[in-house]
């Protein structure tokens, strides 16, 4: 049995070296809160401190992924007060969720067990790779709500599916499919409902067997940082100054000896001794 610390509406499971995090409010479709929010960050802080965690999975209890922002309050759930600081808006507590797990040194996999809308869907985006039961559906519902899309979905979405698909789906406040999700590339597989968590697992396993945590860490922040670059002389820049710095680490050392040898690598650099800057 793995490992479990709870939390209220969100669950910190431990699978061995993978995180599983769960929303947990299944009698309201796990929708989502400021509580949810705040304990979602913490929760990304602790597995990016942790070197024995290697990859984080983020799933839903019962039949739902999430509703979407709890309504508990009617007409007034998004009236907000002035930020106390600014005076001006308050930061949006779904783009907080999605720019921790932008943020995450470890690779994340979204198992979107059942219905995911609004921010239940948005906060997926940054997520490395999502896999979605057959009875799945998206609600980009925002329109249909008086809203717009939060959860930094603007940049994330298009990235995701095409700008063409994410103005859709957006604008028209679309419910998806599962196999349209599929078909479109929000989702990379579609699974039954049952073995959802399981394959988020393998996944998750792949990511992280026989690799440099430092390395993973260091790619996955290459890979989505530079979705925002202005030309390829920024990514050029960025990978030379990390080919630079990792070029005489013990992990490097290792990995070479280990091919050489034709074994399994034991890379020793850890994630919590600090990381390189490549992004000078």
């Amino acid at each position: 049995m793995p490992e479990t610390g709870t939390d209220d509406a969100v669950i910190l499971e431990r699978h061995g070296e993978i995180a599983v995090v769960r929303l947990n409010r299944p009698d309201q479709l796990n929708a989502f809160t400021n509580a949810m929010c705040y304990r979602l960050i913490d929760i990304f802080d602790e597995t990016d401190a942790d070197d024995e965690i290697r990859a984080v999975v983020i799933t839903g209890t019962g039949r739902a992924f999430c509703a979407g922002a709890d309504l508990a309050a009617g007409g007034d759930t998004f009236v907000l007060g002035d930020d106390p600081e600014t005076g001006g808006a308050p930061a949006d507590t779904g783009g907080r969720v999605s720019l921790r797990i932008y943020r995450s040194l470890k690779p994340v996999i979204a198992a979107i067990n059942g219905p995911a809308a609004g921010v239940g869907v948005t906060m997926t985006l940054p997520a490395d790779i999502r896999i979605a039961s057959e009875t799945a559906k998206f609600g980009f519902v925002f329109t249909r709500r008086g809203l717009v899309p939060e959860a930094c979905s603007t940049w994330f979405l298009p990235r995701a599916v095409g700008i063409s698909t994410a103005v859709e789906w957006a604008v028209g406040g679309k419910m998806v499919s599962a196999v349209e999700a599929l078909e479109r590339g929000l989702v990379r597989e579609l699974v039954p409902a049952d073995q959802v968590l399981d394959r988020a697992l393998d996944i998750a396993r792949e990511f992280v067997s026989g690799t440099s945590p430092v390395s993973v860490a260091l790619t996955r922040q290459l890979m989505w940082r530079m979705l925002g670059a202005s030309d390829p002389e920024v990514a050029h820049r960025a990978e030379s100054i990390g080919i630079y710095v990792r070029g005489t680490s013990d992990d490097v050392r290792e990995g070479v000896d280990a091919f050489l040898e034709k074994r399994e690598p034991k890379f020793p650099n850890r994630i919590t001794d600090g990381l390189p800057n490549l992004f000078e």
